[in-house]
């Protein structure tokens, strides 16, 4: 099923961002070059003949416009930045309601955010801890510190092996057709400072239903994240990936990539008031890289935890 992004004079600081992204030629090159597989600075900079420096400064732009979303994965010499395409097609609407129907397909949205500190339940273990975009919320390596009312105003939080769980609330239409449920996050693993070479086995669970795993190449750092506040130290995790988990009425999917066999039906979504989603490193990963998990105030990526859920209304 394709992704659609959707513009509106409601984000008018998102529009601006993304026509910006879309008003060269060479962008949209980039772009439809992504449309069939992944591909790194280098190889792009060579389909499209332009010095490598051209094409890392042009990506930079579809990412921070988030057409695209870039991995750093091991190369011969240190790292390489992949990118991705993110959306399949694009629309702008000038007048929108609160809900929307997507194009030709019948279709509204229900999106929450959910800050990345308003967990519900958690079980984590040292190497830990947790800032505000001010400053450190609690004592580092303090397990009990996650239990602090002050976690809401978390915008950058880690934890060495263990869980989150978040709770949000459900408000769609009674008898609604569910289509799809999406959650994306900026996340990568955790290691001491950091280090781009640090798998870390991520999974995902939807009402205690486990969905699938993903496997973190790195706990990415060597240059500042984006959005990363001045004090925080150069030495520290400085931003993630971010991945969208997805369920349909057939499988589940991450960033497109088949997953898992996990449909709609075994999430029981339909008659609740509420999603439970948890985040972790299980016992038994292969990878017990820790995770790293990222506001809308930190990294590369300006957003919190989002869902989306995608349905239709009988007439």
């Amino acid at each position: 099923m394709s992704e659609i992004l959707e513009l509106s004079m409601e984000h008018a600081d998102e529009l601006v961002k993304v026509t910006h992204a879309l008003s060269t030629e060479l962008r949209l090159r980039m772009l439809a070059l992504l449309n069939s597989r992944r591909m790194n600075v280098a190889e792009l900079a060579e389909a499209l003949e332009v010095p490598v420096s051209t094409a890392a400064s042009n990506v930079k732009v579809l990412e921070q416009a988030r057409l695209i979303e870039t991995e750093l994965l091991p190369a011969s010499r240190g790292a390489m930045k992949v990118c991705s395409r993110i959306y399949d097609d694009i629309k702008i609407t000038i007048n929108a309601p609160q809900r929307r129907l997507q194009a030709d397909q019948g279709e509204y949205c229900y999106e929450i955010s959910m800050p990345i500190g308003n967990f519900t339940a958690c079980e984590v273990a040292p190497t830990c801890g947790m800032v505000s975009e001010n400053g450190p919320i609690i004592t580092e390596d303090s397990p009990a510190g996650f239990f602090h009312p002050d976690r809401v105003q978390a915008q950058l939080l880690w934890l060495r092996k263990g869980y989150l769980e978040y709770r949000y609330p459900l408000e769609i239409p009674q008898g609604a057709v569910l289509h799809r449920i999406q959650f994306s996050m900026e996340i990568c693993s955790e290691a001491p400072n950091y280090e781009n070479e640090w798998p870390s086995d991520i999974t995902l669970w939807i009402n205690q239903v486990e969905v699938g795993t993903w496997t973190s190449p790195g706990d990415f750092g060597g240059r500042r994240g984006k959005l990363n506040p001045s004090w925080w130290i150069d030495t520290g995790t400085q931003f993630g990936a971010l991945k969208t988990w997805s369920v349909d009425n057939i499988r589940s999917t991450i960033d497109h990539q088949e997953l898992s066999a996990v449909n709609l039906e075994q999430l029981q979504l339909t008659g609740q008031n509420h999603v439970d989603l948890r985040l972790g490193v299980k016992e038994d990963a292969r990878y017990k890289g820790g995770m790293n998990l990222f506001g809308k105030k930190f990294g590369d990526h300006e957003q919190d935890l989002v869902m989306k859920i995608f349905y239709s209304v009988k007439a």
